[in-house]
């Protein structure tokens, strides 16, 4: 069993934060359907906007704030930018998102405390 100086470190103000940060980023609808597009491989700007209905300003916006944040890497191939997920556990995190929505966590969709996004 774990002691408090255990839990302590555990909980602390900095790693909530960042990863409440990283929550509300993977909350945005566009930028999950950008990661969610990129979890088969690499894609041009052009192949995010035509799997994802997103214009391509808000597309490039988007790339723009995970590859900012170490989510998205992009490779220059000519004069366009490949991007894929920067780390395999990025598919493994959406994966089991995925398993708990059809799970444990599958009232997510009538929970009254947490709006949708418009």
């Amino acid at each position: 069993m774990s002691n408090d100086t255990d839990l302590q470190e555990q909980v602390t103000p900095g790693t909530v934060a960042d990863r409440a940060k990283l929550f509300r980023g993977l909350a945005d609808p566009s930028r999950l359907a950008i990661l969610e597009a990129l979890r088969p491989g690499p894609l041009s700007v052009g192949q995010i906007v035509a799997a994802t209905g997103l214009s391509q300003p808000n597309a490039s916006n988007h790339l723009r704030c995970l590859s900012e944040c170490g989510l998205v890497a992009g490779e220059a191939r000519g004069r366009f930018v490949d991007y894929r997920l920067a780390d395999l556990r990025i598919d493994e995190l959406l994966a089991l998102a995925t398993e708990l929505l059809d799970g444990p966590a599958r009232g997510v969709d009538a929970c009254k405390s947490y709006r949708a996004s418009p």
